[in-house]
């Protein structure tokens, strides 16, 4: 068997970065004049950066907004963050079992990495600017063999990537749509996951 090496998506999968995230709409608003509902666009996280801010700022002007929030990011969506329910006992649940922990985010990776720090999570890579089939590219070439997310662009990513995901409903992706997505397990957040993990071995090691 390869090493056990499992890929976490970073944004409510392992980390509740709303808070934060809708302060830096609200810094972007002031700052470009464009009215962004923070609310609306922390509901839908998951897609990459450009295309939320595409929904509220014209054509011409994506470019700027994507830069300026990038900006601002630092200043007010690291702190707010919080780890889900289970993060940290899931990054120990993998070293525990002899695997690595790989991070990939449709977030920037030196963006990721700063919440990383912020919250003592240690993992040992990290893949950012990534979604959907992009991830996968990913979790091939870090040799994943399973992938972690809340969205049904990250089960889209692992079968891609020929391994199982596991879904958490913890996002804005419900629990029928993560199953029709084609998630092998689907947990109700990551306190599950240890138990999943354990079962998913066995299994692999049956066959």
């Amino acid at each position: 068997m390869r090493q056990l090496t499992v890929g976490f998506d970073l944004d409510m999968t392992l980390v509740d970065s709303r808070p934060g995230i809708a302060a830096t709409y609200r810094a972007l608003t002031e700052r470009t004049g464009v009215p962004v509902d923070a609310e609306v666009a922390v509901s839908r996280l998951g897609p990459p950066l450009r295309t939320e801010i595409a929904h509220w700022f014209p054509p011409e002007r994506v470019d700027e907004g994507v830069h300026a929030f990038r900006e601002l990011y630092p200043a007010y969506a690291i702190t707010p963050t919080v780890p889900l329910p289970g993060a940290v006992a899931a990054l120990d649940a993998v070293r525990q079992r002899g695997g690595r922990v790989l991070v990939v985010t449709s977030k920037l990776g030196r963006l990721a990495r700063l919440h990383l720090e912020h919250l003592g999570l240690t993992v040992d890579e990290v893949a950012g600017d990534l979604f959907a089939e992009g991830k996968a590219t990913a979790l091939r070439e870090h040799g994943a063999t399973h992938y972690v997310g809340d969205h049904v662009a990250d089960m889209v990513a692992a079968e891609a990537a020929e391994v199982p995901g596991i879904a958490v409903a913890t996002g804005p992706c419900s629990a029928d749509e993560l199953r029709a997505a084609g998630a092998a397990t689907v947990l109700a957040d990551l306190t599950g996951f240890p138990a999943a993990l354990d079962d998913m071995i066995r299994l692999a090691l049956r066959q």
